[in-house]
C-alpha cells in the first residue's frame, strides 16, 4: 500500500479573502513550477486567471521559462481576496500521477476551520469532481453541475467549475468563460 501524504502548503489565508478556491491536492514535488497552488506548468488555472483579469493567458509566467511568477500569483491573490487550499489534507496516492481519479482521501479538510479565518468569505469553488464530491459531504450541499452552483444550508455558495488540468477536454477559453461566473467581470 502506498504512503500517506501530508498537504505540502499551508493554507492561503489572506485576510480580505471573499472566495476560497479549492481543489482536491496538490501533484508530486516533482511536477511542481513553484511551490504554490496550482503549481504543475502543464496546469492552466493560472493561464485562466491571466485572461479573466489582464485579457493575457501569459500573465502570470516567466517569459522564457516554464514556470508560473509565484510572488506576482501571491500579490495578485491578496489584492482580488482569493484564499486558497485543496478539500483533502492527507491522501493516498493509488498511481505513480496527479490524477484525482487515483487520489484517495485520507483526511478531508476542515473547511469551516478554514472559513473561521477568512469571515468575510462566502463563495467556495471547487476546480474538479474530486474537491467537489469531498466538500459537498461535509457541507451538506448538493454537487453542482460543472459551470453552476449550490447553496449550502447556511447561505455559502460553492461553485463547480472544470478542472484546469489538460486532462479534462475543454479549450483554455472556454474554461475562462466558466470561472468568468464566480467574478462577474
Amino acid at each position: 500500500m502506498s504512503h500517506v501524504e501530508q498537504h505540502p502548503f499551508e493554507p492561503f489565508l489572506p485576510e480580505n479573502a471573499k472566495v476560497l478556491f479549492l481543489g482536491s491536492f496538490p501533484p508530486q514535488e516533482k511536477r511542481w513550477s513553484m511551490p504554490f497552488y496550482y503549481p504543475n506548468w502543464l496546469n492552466d488555472f493560472w493561464r485562466v486567471a491571466g485572461l479573466l483579469f489582464y485579457g493575457d493567458k501569459d500573465h502570470f509566467t516567466v517569459p522564457g521559462e516554464k514556470r508560473f511568477d509565484m510572488q506576482r500569483i501571491i500579490a495578485f491573490c491578496r489584492r482580488e481576496g482569493i484564499a486558497m487550499y485543496d478539500t483533502a489534507s492527507a491522501v493516498r496516492r493509488l498511481r505513480d500521477n496527479a490524477s484525482d481519479k487515483f487520489l484517495e482521501v485520507v483526511t478531508p479538510t476542515d473547511i469551516r476551520a478554514l472559513l473561521e479565518k477568512i469571515p468575510q468569505c462566502r463563495t467556495l469553488v471547487v476546480t474538479g469532481e474530486k474537491a467537489a464530491e469531498t466538500l459537498s459531504g461535509q457541507l451538506r450541499c448538493e454537487i453542482p453541475a460543472v459551470g453552476h452552483c449550490a447553496v449550502t444550508p447556511d447561505g455559502l455558495t460553492v461553485w463547480r467549475m472544470p478542472s484546469t488540468s489538460r486532462a479534462y477536454p475543454l479549450a483554455l477559453e472556454k474554461k475562462a468563460q466558466q470561472y468568468r461566473k464566480v467574478f462577474d467581470l
